[in-house]
C-alpha cells in the first residue's frame, strides 16, 4: 500500500523543520532545564562562545536546506541522486562531529554532538522517506 503524504517538497520542508525541531529540543534539555554552559572555542586565541537557541535554530536550518538543495540538484543530474547523497550526508555527519570537540565541558560536548546526530539523523531518514513515496 502506498500512501499519498503530499508533494514531495513538504515533506523535505518537514523533514527540515524537524531536523531543527530535534536540535532545540536537545538544547532546551541541555542549557535550562540540566544547566549545562554551551561555550565552545570557534578559533583558536578566540574567547569561548555560548552557543544560544538562535545560533543552533539557524545552524540547523541552513544545514538542511542545503542539504535539501544539494539532494534536488544530484536528483536532477543522476538517477543515483538519492544514493550519492546519503553517502555525502553521512559523511558531513561524521565530519561535523568534529565540531563538538571544540566545547569547553564534557557536557557541553555531548550535548552538541547529540545535536549534530540528531539534525543529520531525521534530515536523512526524512529525505530518504520522501524520495521513496
Amino acid at each position: 500500500m502506498n500512501e499519498n503524504r503530499g508533494p514531495r517538497w513538504r515533506q523535505r520542508a518537514l523533514g527540515v523543520l524537524l531536523a531543527a525541531l530535534a536540535a532545540v529540543l536537545i538544547w532546551v534539555v541541555a542549557v535550562p532545564l540540566a544547566g549545562v554552559d554551551l561555550d565552545a572555542t570557534m578559533a583558536e586565541g578566540q574567547a569561548p562562545t555560548r552557543i544560544n537557541l538562535g545560533m543552533v535554530v539557524a545552524a540547523a536550518l541552513i544545514i538542511s536546506l542545503l542539504g535539501w538543495a544539494l539532494l534536488a540538484l544530484l536528483e536532477r543530474v543522476s538517477r543515483h541522486g538519492l544514493r550519492i547523497w546519503v553517502i555525502v550526508a553521512v559523511v558531513f555527519l561524521l565530519l561535523s562531529l568534529a565540531g563538538p570537540t571544540m566545547a569547553e565541558t564534557g557536557g557541553a560536548m555531548v550535548a552538541l554532538a547529540l545535536m549534530h546526530l540528531a539534525v543529520g539523523g531525521v534530515l536523512i531518514a526524512a529525505m530518504i522517506r520522501s524520495a521513496r513515496r
